[in-house]
């Protein structure tokens, strides 16, 4: 389950905003993601919730779930974009194995919903979820293989990332928060000004 962790601590360390069409989260170049397609993550999340005991669990809730769910469908869709830059993909096999590994972990498919609340993950959005995450372990193979230090693995991943957002241009509905490029992330709006405002003496 680690693993499932993992991609939020690198969606976390990249994205993205600006205005946008009705009826859009963000775009990534022509690449569209609803507001139709974050709901029914958050709705699916918020279902699933209600059949696990969460009192123990420190759960996204509100804007922070809906900013959470976007960042996740534009990392996805950053990754894949890395990935035909450096000719890499996931087959649907490879999903499917590592589906059952992750389901082994967890210990059986009767844990798994505990599990995918627990991480923030909506049932329906598991595949991509793994897809992501090979995607990310295949990158940084790469990565590796091209001779850089462990310790720069991250840095780089996220300088290829960001370079692809830029690249491709990257608009995210003011709804879900504003662009932080210093830290590369959406966060709230509020946040966004205070962290603007000059300094008075």
């Amino acid at each position: 389950m680690k693993k499932i962790l993992a991609i939020a601590g690198l969606a976390s360390a990249l994205f993205l905003t600006g205005c946008s069409q009705v009826g859009t989260a963000a775009s990534l170049g022509s690449i569209k993601i609803t507001q139709a397609t974050v709901q029914a993550s958050v709705d699916a999340i918020i279902a699933a919730r209600k059949g696990v005991d969460t009192s123990q669990m420190q759960l996204e809730t509100g804007e922070a779930l809906n900013r959470g769910q976007v960042r996740f469908h534009l990392l996805t869709q950053l990754l894949r974009e890395v990935g035909k830059e450096l000719k890499i993909s996931v087959s649907k096999a490879e999903i499917d194995t590592r589906r059952q590994s992750i389901i082994d972990q967890v210990g059986g498919e009767a844990s798994l919903p505990n599990a995918l609340v627990g991480a923030g993950i909506a049932p329906n959005d598991l595949d991509q979820y793994i897809e992501a995450i090979t995607l990310s372990d295949k990158i940084t193979q790469a990565i590796t293989d091209s001779g850089v230090s462990q310790d720069q693995i991250s840095t780089e991943i996220q300088k290829l990332v960001v370079a692809k957002a830029n690249e491709l241009g990257v608009i995210v509905n003011p709804r879900y928060g504003t662009w932080d490029a210093v830290n590369a992330d959406i966060v709230a709006s509020d946040a966004a000004s205070s962290a603007v405002t000059p300094a008075t003496k």
